[in-house]
């Protein structure tokens, strides 16, 4: 089939206009071609009175390869990608030792599923509950202020990712295509078609749960095991190799393979794997706050006249900017047309997130709006991060009330550094609630700055952007994690051997679909090193 780019159509085009506009693109007669599909489906909104639609199409015509001679190699035809997905091996038929898998999030999840197709019989161990009653649990510190710190918006089975936005796009390079794999199994579990092919693909948290149900029942099917409330409180390690984990409960599990994909805030993991000597290093995060905006305001100012038009949906936004005192300050995990969310894993802490269902047609645009920084702002030890991360959260708790209410300010008085007494305009979408006061104290001094310059920087992008009413919510902080478990060549620890270090907690993912591609990879160096193991 022939692959054809950058095919751009107005916002009203109908599928007669399509048809026509591939057959002339590709200087052919309508009977010579056969069918088509779509590859890619996005927008171009530059002139936001003047949208455009725009494609990447998979052909199929007769005799394509005179076809594209004849078009010389035009830089937007070119054959279609072989992007099949194909295991790098089987298990061997007399295998004993079974792979460990640490973690149900999308990287724990995609290393199962892969490894189990592959006919290892991962066993994973979650120490949340499954997603169901996860999900009810969640729901308790929302809108009861009942906080359980296993079972929560950072521990559970499907992980983080299960009470986000459900993006499924990054910028990782994928040359290998594991990220069409990760999007065709989703589908296989009950995601809409259209992921496969519209630019910014995303799923929301009520899809994700059943989907999240499929992939545990699909590695089950393959000789899975799947054990949930079963935290990991020690790895066995001997002279440099691991030999199995332990269990909170005493239960011990031999193996020279484990996959660790324990997510951003296994706080008390990555304590324990730095006490066994497992390198780790701290590396660069971000925190800041969330901010709210009527989601009507941002489709104007991105979508002019065609704001609320079906075939664009929410619309969304991607700020950034550097500061007079060096620091950059960006937008992170926008949400359209979502709500902020209460994402602590620890009791006695105040931590923001945002989500969106699949719909985004909740009322307020939220994103976090957050500031870069290095080891260097939290000196000494591996992990000094996390004890930078928990002071901001603890103050933030305080701030709020002490009752899982977080602290929030309006823009303008952020701006005109002055506390906040009453909501207008905006209201929060944060539950248990927002304490309205004075966020100066909630960061550094050089994060309250930057974030104080850079908020009319983005209004200039985005006019009303700074708009008096619009709201911050404190704090954000779990941007990514502040450690990596450095890892080799061949994905193991430099120097613990069967150790994985793996997805977003050992720092080397950020989000859901980067996350499972790293499973993938992972999964891939388990089976390599097992299938060669004498």
């Amino acid at each position: 089939m022939l692959r054809i780019t950058e095919l751009k159509l107005p916002l009203a085009h109908t599928e007669e206009d399509f048809r026509t506009m591939l057959v002339e693109r590709l200087g052919i007669s309508d009977e010579q071609l056969v069918t088509y599909s779509i590859c890619r489906q996005g927008y171009d909104a530059r002139k936001k009175n003047a949208v455009n639609m725009v494609y990447t199409v998979d052909a199929e015509v007769t005799d394509e390869h005179a076809v594209l001679a004849r078009l010389n190699n035009a830089p937007q035809i070119s054959l279609t990608p072989d992007c099949t997905y194909r295991f790098v091996g089987a298990a061997p038929n007399n295998l004993t030792d079974r792979p460990v898998i640490i973690g149900t999030g999308p990287c724990g999840l995609f290393a199962g599923l892969v490894l189990a197709q592959m006919g290892f019989r991962p066993i994973i161990l979650e120490r949340g509950k499954e997603v169901r009653e996860r999900t009810k649990d969640t729901f308790g510190l929302w809108r009861k202020s009942v906080f359980n710190p296993e079972s929560n918006v950072q521990f559970g089975e499907g992980g983080a990712g299960t009470f986000s936005d459900g993006k499924l796009y990054t910028r990782i390079k994928d040359p290998n295509h594991y990220g069409r794999k990760v999007l065709n199994e989703f589908v296989k579990a009950g995601a809409p078609t259209e992921i496969l092919y519209v630019s910014k693909p995303h799923i929301g948290t009520f899809r994700l749960v059943s989907m999240v149900e499929q992939i545990r029942a699909t590695i089950e099917a393959l000789g899975g095991e799947i054990h949930f409330q079963s935290r990991v409180d020690d790895v066995d390690i001997d002279g440099g190799q691991v030999r199995g984990v332990k269990l909170a409960d005493g239960t011990a599990i031999a193996t020279r393979h484990v996959v660790l994909a324990v997510g951003h805030s296994a706080r008390d993991t990555f304590k324990m794997l730095y006490g066994r000597g497992v390198y780790i290093e701290a590396k660069p995060f971000s925190i800041g706050f969330r901010i709210e905006h009527p989601q009507s305001l941002i489709d104007a100012c991105m979508f002019g006249d065609n704001a609320g038009h079906p075939k664009l949906g929410a619309a969304d936004y991607k700020l950034v900017h550097h500061c007079h005192n060096g620091r950059s300050v960006y937008s992170f995990c926008m949400c359209p047309g979502g709500t902020v969310v209460a994402a602590t894993s620890e009791a006695g802490h105040v931590v923001t997130n945002g989500m969106s269902q699949y719909s985004r047609n909740e009322r307020n645009a939220n994103s976090g709006i957050v500031v870069g920084i290095t080891p260097d702002d939290y000196p000494g030890h591996p992990l000094a991060g996390i004890g930078f991360q928990r002071q901001l959260e603890a103050h933030a708790f305080k701030l709020g009330g002490e009752n899982y209410q977080a602290p929030g300010q309006l823009v303008g008085d952020f701006l005109a550094n002055r506390p906040s007494t009453a909501f207008g305009a905006v209201l929060p979408s944060y539950t248990p609630g927002v304490r309205l006061g004075d966020l100066a104290s909630a960061l550094p001094d050089y994060a309250i700055a930057a974030l104080r310059e850079a908020l009319p920087a983005f209004d200039k992008k985005i006019p009303g952007f700074a708009m008096n009413d619009a709201v911050l919510t404190g704090v954000e902080t779990r941007t990514s994690s502040p450690i990596r478990i450095k890892r080799n060549e061949a994905f193991q620890s430099i120097n613990t051997q069967g150790l994985y270090p793996a997805g977003e907690g050992a720092g080397y993912a950020g989000g859901i679909l980067s996350a499972a591609v790293d499973g993938i990879k992972v999964a891939e160096a388990v089976a390599l090193a097992m299938i060669s193991a004498p």
